[in-house]
Formats: C-alpha cells, structure tokens, sequence
C-alpha cells in the first residue's frame, strides 16, 4: 500500500487506495504485498484468509474497547475487502449501487 495518498482529500482515499490495488492487480510488481494476496498458490482463499484474519482482529479490538486498535484494525479489513473485491472483478461503484439500493 505504499503509495502517497495524502495530496487529495480524505473522501477520496477508498477511491485511490482501490485504484492502487487496481493497479497492482494489473502489472502485478514485485515485492507488493497485494500482488501477494492476488497470486498466491491458494488463490482467491488466500486473500479471503487474510481479510478473515483481519476481521477477527478488528472484532477483539471492538471487544476490548481499544480504540486506537479499532482504527487500524479496520483499516486493515477495509483493505482486504477491497483487495477481495478486486479478484472477484467488483467494482467500488458495484458496491456503491448495493448500498444504494440498501438504503
């Protein structure tokens, strides 16, 4: 994730970050840890272990009242979510028109 996203505005970091891992699904460079997730031998369970494992952590940090724990944990979900989205070819507009629709 290491590209610099603080030049735009925080309501546009999911649409960047998402358009990194876009990127990185694309030209899959090396060392990138979402080229990691994207082409593991397990293939997509391993990016779905990941956000499982992730999920956890934010669910005990929720539990313990660890607030600052909370924020990253669930940065940590949000980013695997997106990282899983990505291999099943859903966009964040996709996902944008289902919470729509929920509304």
């Amino acid at each position: 994730m290491g590209t610099d996203m603080t030049a735009n505005s925080d309501e546009d970091v999911l649409d960047e970050l998402f358009a990194v891992i876009q990127q990185r699904q694309d030209e899959l460079p090396e060392g990138s840890y979402t080229t990691e997730l994207l082409t593991h031998e397990k293939g997509v369970d391993y990016p779905l272990e990941k956000l499982g494992e992730e999920t956890t952590e934010f669910l005990l940090a929720v539990k313990d009242d660890d607030q600052s724990a909370v924020a990253a944990e669930a940065a940590d979900v949000v980013y695997h979510l997106l990282v899983a989205l990505a291999a099943a070819d859903v966009t964040l507009e996709d996902l944008r028109g289902a919470l729509k629709d929920r509304r």
